[in-house]
């Protein structure tokens, strides 16, 4: 029997997966092969492959053609996977800056958005959910005021509007380790910098974050780069790994990947301050300014 889950905030991205995912099982249930099942909606194996895994897009014909395949010919079973089709193809509210945003990106936001827990370490940047206007401008524009046009002002919008999960009955917890070089680097200068730890320090204060410093002397040492774990409370969903390059991103889903992360963020957390100790280190790189 389908079901959609409790998917109150949740977005279309993960709509989509918690879709694929069943729609997966109901064809391993049946027997079916990825290329038979390809066949049926006239169209490949490496079709009903993405589909699975909700990285493309649901059209209400397959959906129903597959389900045929699959056996499920009860009439309410069958309309409540229609109607999550039309929920995952439902644009997120970002779908306005799609023309900024890369594809590998989208797919990060939505579900982003959706996540139960987010664990990021960065080694460069205050990471994107806890930055300022000011701050993010910056980073956007690589530091010079000249690069600041209509494009770099969207892009910090759209961060901005990434920020709204923050806070709510939804909120994820976020637990955030940074690099102690982070605070020191003047991004936009010092007046930025101060504005930007002011934020940090009023935002430890929420009870769904967390921040911890990961002082000079363990830096690189448990990680080689920045990283982000997304966690999810449903249990159709498979918890990721987002990791950021010049050129995309990768997205680890294996049980080993998530494991080898885990323990890695885990040794983060011991090697950095407190909490206590890192909201003292704060103030003393805001007086650094």
């Amino acid at each position: 029997m389908a079901t959609t889950g409790d998917q109150g905030g949740t977005g279309p991205t993960v709509r989509r997966m918690v879709l694929g995912g069943q729609l997966r099982r109901l064809r391993e249930a049946a027997g079916i092969t990825r290329a038979d099942a390809g066949y049926q909606i006239r169209s490949s194996e490496s079709k009903i492959s993405r589909l699975e895994l909700g990285r493309v897009g649901f059209k209400e014909r397959d959906v129903a053609d597959l389900l045929t395949m699959y056996g499920v010919t009860d009439p309410d079973e069958r309309d409540v996977f229609l109607g999550m089709v039309k929920q995952s193809n439902t644009p997120g509210w970002w779908n306005r800056y799609n023309d900024l945003m890369p594809s590998w990106f989208q797919d990060y936001v939505g579900l982003e958005e959706s996540a139960s827990r987010i664990q990021s370490y960065e080694l460069q940047y205050v990471p994107g959910l806890l930055q300022t206007e000011d701050y993010a401008i910056a980073v956007a524009s690589e530091g010079r005021a000249d690069k600041v046009n209509d494009d770099v002002r969207r892009r910090v919008s759209l961060r901005m509007g990434r920020q709204k999960i923050l806070v709510g009955p939804s909120a994820p917890k976020i637990w955030a380790v940074l690099d102690a070089s982070v605070l020191y680097r003047p991004l936009g200068g010092a007046e930025v910098m101060k504005t930007q730890i002011d934020r940090l320090i009023e935002l430890t204060k929420l009870p769904n974050i967390s921040l911890q410093i990961l002082p000079w002397e363990f830096s690189g040492c448990s990680a080689e780069g920045a990283f982000t774990l997304l966690r999810f409370a449903e249990p159709e969903l498979p918890n990721i790994v987002y990791i950021e390059h010049l050129s995309g991103a990768l997205y680890l889903e294996k049980q080993d990947e998530l494991e080898l992360y885990s323990r890695v963020f885990d040794q983060l957390m011991v090697d950095s301050m407190t909490p206590t100790k890192t909201r003292e280190e704060l103030l003393r790189a805001r007086e650094r300014f």
